[in-house]
């Protein structure tokens, strides 16, 4: 497929707001893929070069591209009039906000002569401008830009100046593509299940595409997909925690269980090799984090065996207490930077509580009491990586004194697992269960939610010292996103200043096609998906004016979750729980 193609698919997405159009827009495209292009493109969709869990930025920002239009306006151009055709660029930037309309713009008022390429040239001349590194980087990606945008036609310039800005949403996520893989292959989301359950050992969708499309009929399928499974290096998706009020209504609906403190740390994925001497780390949004945590290369020689993969929690302590420390200063190993001195500040612990693969073989289905066992023969404790103490149990008043012991240690209460659970990504099932009480950080409500920011509404009086008076903040109902909560009390005034400068980062001209807004609710400014925060409340009431149909009384920020994807938020179907 040639990319001026491909980008007429994109623009058919891109005004869509039904997932069911959309799938069919999606497998009528998969359909047209040829085999080397399956894998590429379905990255692309996303408006990614790699999987999700490889990192591989652009690092080129709209400034920078605004210069790379102003170069393909100017030339031609004579002498005088050169100032005045990059105002006009910048100006129509300003104006519409989107670099991609701009782009389309500028390619279709000064003929470039672009021609067209394949998806996969496409690809490969986008991951030759993301590579670019060292000196004068930027300047050679300024020049390879220049060039693919003189390649491609006007529309095909919208969508690649929005991958590039990392501004390519088109209102759907990893699950429509799975829906559209099944479609593509049986013209029904028949397939749907056994693709995400595939996708969920082995967490890459473009090679999960490839597989599943060169296989042509329903036995050959069935095969591809059960064969897809665990592999070193590629994260599994993690498992995550259901709710329920108490200790007796947990032990009646998973009887015999496993309970476990609840840290108040990074959840880690750690993939160790103690043969190669390779050590890979994954946060619960898939995302590498391995730079984070040099302490991973003093693990080899506490592994027993040739490779696992642990399931843990990584926690700041302080050395000369043993004393663990706040997330807040667990979560300044999040940088890029100074990552040695900050190692030094903040020491890591990793408390291991699963295994998911050993030495080729995966256990995802063998039964939580009998990972437990396999872990003790698998590593050795240390300073620096320590088994996870639990208790098994099926009374519930030694439930809840465990869950209490816990709280008085300063942790967020007990993680209950029912003993005999397989390990099931994602919130599906009564395996994982958690109690939460956090004194000090919660209301009335059994839980805090982790809501995404929406937008953010200027402040007056006081409050014009920050920027911000109050914010929006909504919930996940599948690919969409529902308003919940104005909330404008109960910020402190470095709260304040800090949510200016991390909806700043995010800020955008128009709505995003996730969200769910009334009209009379709408922000004074909006901002991209990305920014999660931790809200305490006392209850939750009906509401008529938010599109979740429901609203937070007393709502409060409790901290910001860097640890979280907007796509970890709480949804609407867990608000049953509460």
């Amino acid at each position: 497929m040639q990319t001026t193609a491909f980008a007429q698919y994109l623009a058919r997405l891109d005004a869509l707001s039904s997932r069911l159009e959309m799938t069919a827009v999606l497998a009528e495209l998969y359909q047209r893929f040829s085999p080397d292009e399956q894998q590429y493109a379905s990255y692309l969709l996303q408006g990614s070069l790699v999987p999700q869990y490889r990192s591989l930025e652009f690092q080129l920002s709209s400034k920078m591209l605004l210069r790379a239009l102003s170069t393909i306006a100017l030339e031609g151009s004579p002498e005088p009039e050169n100032h005045s055709e990059a105002s006009q660029v910048l100006a129509l930037y300003k104006k519409i906000g989107d670099i991609g309309v701009v782009a389309e713009q500028i390619l279709r008022d000064h003929d470039t002569g672009g021609g067209d390429l394949s998806v996969v040239e496409l690809h490969q001349k986008l991951v030759a401008i993301a590579e670019a590194a060292g000196a004068g980087s930027q300047q050679r990606k300024l020049e390879l830009t220049i060039a693919l945008l003189h390649a491609v036609s006007p529309l095909a310039a919208k969508y690649i100046t929005r991958m590039i800005t990392g501004k390519l949403r088109l209102g759907f996520a990893t699950m429509t593509i799975l829906d559209a893989l099944s479609w593509a292959q049986t013209g029904t989301k028949a397939e749907t299940v056994a693709l995400e359950q595939a996708y969920q050992k082995r967490a890459d969708v473009g090679q999960l595409a490839r597989v599943y499309l060169a296989a042509k009929d329903v036995g050959t399928r069935q095969t591809a997909l059960a064969q897809y499974d665990v592999v070193f290096g590629t994260p599994v998706v993690p498992q995550l925690c259901q709710r329920l009020h108490t200790s007796e209504e947990i032990v009646a609906k998973l009887g015999r269980v496993i309970a476990e403190p609840k840290y108040d740390g990074l959840r880690i994925q750690m993939h160790i090799d103690a043969v190669r001497n390779q050590a890979l780390a994954y946060t619960r949004s898939l995302e590498d984090a391995t730079h984070m945590f040099p302490e991973l290369a003093e693990l080899f020689g506490l592994i027993t065996v040739k490779q696992v993969i642990l399931d843990a929690e990584a926690i700041g302590y302080n050395p000369q207490t043993g004393t663990l420390l706040p997330f807040q200063e667990t979560i300044t190993r999040k940088r890029k930077h100074e990552i040695a001195s900050q190692a030094q500040s903040v020491p890591i612990v990793f408390y291991v509580y699963d295994l998911l693969f050993i030495d080729g073989r995966s256990l995802l289905t063998v039964p939580l009491q009998e990972r437990k066992q396999l872990l003790r023969r698998t590593m050795r404790d240390s300073q620096n990586l320590k088994f996870t103490p639990y208790i098994t149990t099926e009374n519930p008043t030694e439930l809840r004194r465990f869950h209490e012991q816990q709280l008085a240690l300063g942790l967020e209460g007990a993680v209950v697992k029912k003993i005999d659970a397989p390990y099931q990504s994602g919130r599906k099932g009564w395996y994982w269960v958690k109690i939460k009480e956090l004194a000090g950080t919660r209301g009335k409500l059994a839980d805090t939610l982790d809501c995404l920011v929406l937008g953010y509404y200027v402040g007056k009086g006081k409050r014009t010292q920050f920027g911000v008076g109050a914010f929006l903040v909504g919930i996940l109902d599948g690919e969409q996103v529902l308003s919940l909560a104005k909330i404008g009390t109960g910020l402190t005034d470095e709260q304040f200043r800090e949510l200016k400068l991390r909806c700043a980062a995010l800020v955008t001209q128009t709505q995003p096609t996730e969200y769910q807004v009334a009209k009379e609710l709408y922000p004074d400014f909006w901002i991209r998906p990305g920014l999660v925060v931790e809200i305490a409340a006392d209850e939750l009431t009906k509401s008529p004016n938010h599109t979740a149909g429901l609203a937070l009384r007393f709502p409060r920020l409790v901290r910001f979750r860097d640890d979280k994807r907007w796509q970890d938020a709480t949804s609407l179907g867990e608000l049953s729980s509460f």
